[in-house]
């Protein structure tokens, strides 16, 4: 069912549904498979060091992508499971994501999500982050605004780091996550409190409703963020690279909150700040 927000000039898929409303049948329908998934024993395999992949995720990948041909045959796909190479991103592209945050969904930890995102060229139009533990639907579109099951939604006022909830994630590359836990040894007594949630689009999409006062990440792929960036921006907040320039969809570190708070960060974290 249509949330009353579209973008004008999106074509419309065969079905003759809003974009939007695809990309919601498709995060939703996904969720229904995981919660189902939990249910039956899991074939899990590890593609590296703490990254794990399970044979849900790929049902649930090739489904979505099923659906999303079947309504828009014309557009390109990257997912994470799939193999597609990152320079299917021209023209109108699906960027999803079946299930972000693995390895809390192996361990039965309630922390994890669907995305699904349509993006033109490295522009997110439509953002969907969908969590199905607790039936919560993250929706963005650019220029018209953010919502967390149709209630509009913005990002934090806290202008003071000191005061704020952090949320971070250290990802599977040593190098980086190491980086980003020296840096955590030194914020965490200076914040009002860090929280490691497992799942970077569950961290944007806290940015987004003012969970979260700030997000920070350094080793993301298109998938994990592509939703995120636009929910971030339409709920009033930047997100920014570690040198404090606009991120994109392949941008690999990120801050994620209001104005004020990411230029704190990056100044006394970022690379070129003074931390």
């Amino acid at each position: 069912m249509s949330m009353g927000i579209s973008m004008s000039g999106l074509p419309l898929a065969r079905s003759g549904k809003i974009c939007q409303d695809v990309a919601i049948e498709a995060a939703e329908m996904a969720g229904e498979m995981l919660l189902e998934g939990l249910k039956s024993g899991k074939k899990v395999t590890q593609k590296s060091r703490g990254n794990l992949v399970t044979d849900i995720d790929i049902l649930v990948e090739e489904n979505v992508i099923r659906f999303l041909r079947a309504e828009y045959p014309e557009f390109h796909i990257l997912s994470e499971e799939s193999g597609s190479s990152l320079s299917s991103v021209q023209g109108y592209t699906w960027v999803i994501d079946p299930l972000d945050g693995t390895n809390n969904y192996v361990f039965g930890v309630p922390f994890f999500c669907v995305n699904v995102a349509l993006v033109k060229e490295r522009e997110v139009l439509i953002g969907v982050t969908y969590d199905p533990v607790r039936k919560e639907l993250f929706l963005a579109e650019k220029g018209c605004g953010a919502f967390l099951n149709g209630a509009k939604i913005q990002t934090s006022v806290e202008s003071s780091l000191g005061k704020s909830l952090v949320g971070l994630d250290l990802g599977y590359e040593e190098q980086r996550g190491r980086e980003l836990l020296s840096v955590a040894s030194e914020l965490w007594w200076r914040v009002h409190c860090l929280r490691l949630i497992g799942s970077a689009s569950l961290g944007l999409a806290y940015v987004a409703c003012g969970r979260f006062n700030l997000y920070v990440h350094r080793y993301l792929y298109p998938w994990d963020i592509a939703s995120g960036l636009v929910l971030v921006a339409e709920a009033g907040g930047r997100v920014v690279d570690w040198r404090g320039r606009p991120a994109d969809i392949f941008s690999r570190e990120i801050v994620a909150g209001n104005e004020k708070l990411c230029q704190q960060f990056i100044s006394q974290y970022g690379e070129g700040g003074g931390g």
